[in-house]
């Protein structure tokens, strides 16, 4: 806890902003997880009338500054995408995350043996 006046004062008003900030925040990742959720299940039709509500969502919270809007854009675009995906592919579930490709191993060189140095005793007396 704050002991100093001025902190005090930081304090409330970081916790006013998280409080206005959240509903915003927790709707926008509830409706894009739907979103995303509707468009793997391939229902297209549903899917398109979701998403004008889900975009205003996002650029709801890129006007209150809840995000950046280079995120709100990537948000819409992947949406966008996924949705395209969908659309021309038919009722085929489309990728909506990236798959991991796994990388070729470059042989490696044998790395020489380090080989520690003889210490020398030393006598009690």
């Amino acid at each position: 806890m704050p002991v100093i006046k001025s902190a005090k004062k930081r304090m409330k008003q970081n916790n006013k902003a998280r409080a206005k900030r959240f509903p915003v925040r927790n709707t926008m990742k509830t409706l894009f997880k739907n979103e995303l959720e509707l468009i793997k299940e391939g229902k297209l039709d549903e899917a398109v009338k979701f998403m004008p509500k889900v975009y205003s969502i996002i650029d709801t919270a890129c006007k209150k500054n809840i995000i950046h809007p280079n995120n709100a854009a990537r948000k819409k675009s992947r949406l966008a995408r996924a949705l395209n995906e969908l659309q021309t592919n038919g009722s085929k579930a489309p990728k909506t995350e990236k798959a991991a490709a796994p990388k070729a191993a470059a042989p490696k060189a044998a790395a020489p043996e380090a080989v520690a140095p003889e210490v020398p005793e030393v006598k009690a007396e």
